[in-house]
């Protein structure tokens, strides 16, 4: 097994600065590159009981999800936004600890979390404004896609999505436009419901009130039964705006099921931009959210809520754009 003894007597470097390279402290850029050309030409990987120890760190992050998102991780959105955090978060040799959804914001999670002496916890879209202030004052946290008045958080510009959204309907010559929301108690849900409110207005297009119809949190089985409701109207929509993309494609698949044609009866547009999206038939067109992005920049702000002695003076907040992506879910009416 390779040791950092082997990486000092490779490179002529002491010990000393072999471990200041590879904890990431100030050492000459020359010395750095060459202990590092080191370490990957040795395939040298550190003890991580010998780390902790020489650090006081752990060198692990807990990842919390909010119980009430169902999914977990495997929603896709979701997963690939974890996947952004963990490569920027490995680059600094850290490890990733999963906690279970089912404990959700409770003081097991504390208790989970205190054991196993995380350096810094990811939440994901969780609820209970309370809970997290104990947490982030207890453990230096960032928050995916639930802003609040603490020291961290990433999320979509999902505002500016919404609009995009109306926009290239009425572009298209829609006027009467359906909204399928995410859960109301949800940020993203709320965000994207106001966003399309503007919009519409805007627009000088009223929001009608059983055009307006949530569909829970996100998973197929919601956007489903939304759309059986919008479905279920002597007067309905042209279009509809849905505020992800899972229950999107189970919305258009309903819409099909009940023998209507999409987008040549009904047009729609989804949120998030996941994989799947455009493999459907038709290819859904849809707001695209950077999901590598948005994970980096919560692993950005959370190493330096770590590195710094006072995280409350680190009040950082990063709102990502996003983009309208058009395939062939929506229909120009002459």
């Amino acid at each position: 097994m390779v040791t950092i003894y082997d990486i000092a007597d490779h490179t002529g470097y002491s010990i000393a600065t072999v471990s200041k390279a590879l904890n990431n402290k100030k050492v000459s850029e020359k010395a750095r590159r060459k202990i590092l050309d080191a370490v990957e030409e040795l395939h040298y990987t550190p003890n991580s009981s010998a780390r902790t120890l020489a650090t006081n760190k752990s060198w692990m992050i807990g990842v919390v999800f909010g119980e009430n998102l169902g999914s977990g991780i495997a929603h896709p959105f979701f997963g690939q936004v974890i996947e952004g955090f963990k490569k920027h978060a490995e680059l600094y040799n850290y490890d990733l600890l999963f906690v279970s959804r089912h404990m959700g914001l409770q003081q097991e999670t504390y208790k989970h979390l205190s054991h196993r002496g995380v350096d810094g916890v990811v939440i994901v879209q969780s609820h209970g404004e309370d809970e997290i202030k104990k947490l982030d004052h207890m453990i230096p946290t960032v928050y995916i896609d639930r802003p609040t008045n603490e020291s961290g958080t990433v999320y979509s510009d999902n505002q500016s999505g919404s609009r995009l959204a109306v926009n290239h309907l009425v572009e298209n010559g829609h006027t009467k436009i359906a909204h399928i929301m995410g859960n109301q108690t949800t940020f993203p849900g709320i965000e994207r419901a106001t966003g399309f409110k503007k919009a519409m207005h805007e627009h000088g297009l009223p929001v009608r009130e059983e055009y307006l119809v949530d569909g829970g949190f996100y998973s197929q089985a919601g956007g489903r039964e939304a759309m059986i409701r919008l479905l279920s109207l002597k007067d309905k929509p042209t279009a509809v705006y849905v505020g992800g993309d899972e229950m999107a494609i189970a919305a258009m698949k309903v819409t099909k099921e009940s023998g209507l044609k999409v987008p040549e009866d009904i047009s729609f547009i989804g949120f998030d931009d996941i994989k799947i999206a455009q493999h459907v038939e038709p290819a859904l067109t849809t707001i695209r959210q950077d999901k590598e992005l948005i994970g980096q920049q919560a692993a950005i702000i959370l190493l330096d809520k770590i590195a710094a002695k006072d995280t409350t003076r680190i009040v950082n907040k990063k709102m990502i754009p996003v983009t309208l992506i058009k395939r062939e879910s929506v229909k120009r009416l002459a």
